[in-house]
């Protein structure tokens, strides 16, 4: 029998949601095939035990990063469509229905991607995700073209992907595997079908998530990682929950880096991102990374 979906959910330390995740999963109406895959990437709490407890599959990536398991996810699948989902995400009943109807509209449809809602966490973090997908969603309307998606939400033909690049962190789940779908066919936008996900890591205040999360971490890293082909700036620092704000010491030497970025890095951008990251990196990680801990 040929399996529709592949959901791949990966995993670092979600005891605490991944059981709603996988039932909302296991509560689909779809009414064909489809299996979840539940990739351990270095736990160290019973996200794994959890999961098979409810009876889906789960296999072990050693190599840490959300794109090496998610990579390492997708390769041990069978689907026919790849969904690319969270662990502190849930999914409304209709969820893969909706994206199979998508599919099935017509054969150049490669990917399928929708918006994520934050169902926690403080206002502006919410109000920010309604605003930025209100303007994904815009844009889509008048060109067509999704020019951003939430890994939440990310559904893709097996036979189109060509894996994810391993030497990026966050936003390689998503920009990069965004830029490789637009190349090899049409991207559907389905505004009306959202995620439903933790908004946790905005706990931490506006300023770390806009300059450190979105500047550094994110738009930073994925620009330098993607150019050199390596990992110059790592992974953000894990959010669960009980992570301390940042001080007030690192909040001043955060708004320096970028401050430095904007007004030097324009003049020779590759030049001086590259050799800025390494020394900004290190500086990052030493003062919010846990000894040990990538993702």
């Amino acid at each position: 029998m040929t399996i529709r979906f592949s959901v791949v959910v990966p995993c670092y330390n979600e005891a605490s949601y991944i059981s709603d995740a996988i039932v909302s999963l296991q509560n689909q109406d779809f009414p064909g095939p489809y299996e979840i895959v539940v990739v351990d990437n270095n736990c160290t709490d019973d996200t794994a035990r959890i999961a098979r407890q409810l009876g889906v599959r789960v296999i072990a990536e050693p190599a840490p990063g959300v794109c090496n398991a998610r990579q390492a996810g997708t390769a041990a699948s069978a689907g026919e469509i790849v969904v690319s989902a969270d662990a502190d995400t849930t999914y409304a009943k209709d969820w893969l229905s909706r994206i199979d109807r998508s599919f099935r509209e017509s054969a150049d449809v490669v990917a399928v991607v929708g918006p994520c809602r934050y169902h926690d966490g403080p206002r502006w973090g919410r109000v920010f995700a309604r605003t930025l997908f209100g303007a994904v969603h815009a844009i889509y309307r008048v060109t067509g073209r999704t020019w951003y998606v939430s890994a939440t939400n990310i559904a893709f033909r097996r036979d189109r992907w060509t894996g994810y690049d391993t030497s990026l962190t966050q936003g390689g789940d998503e920009l990069d595997l965004l830029r490789r779908m637009r190349r090899a066919g049409r991207v559907v936008y389905d505004h009306a079908n959202p995620t439903s996900t933790s908004g946790r890591r905005f706990n931490r205040g506006f300023f770390y998530n806009v300059v450190v999360c979105l500047f550094i971490y994110y738009l930073s890293a994925y620009l330098l990682n993607r150019v050199t082909g390596r990992r110059l700036i790592g992974s953000a620092p894990v959010f669960r929950d009980s992570r301390p704000r940042p001080t007030h010491r690192f909040r001043l030497v955060a708004a320096a880096l970028v401050a430095a970025v904007a007004l030097v890095g324009f003049q020779q951008p590759r030049a001086f991102l590259a050799e800025k990251a390494d020394t900004a990196a290190e500086y990052v990680h030493q003062h919010t990374v846990p000894a040990g801990v990538q993702w």
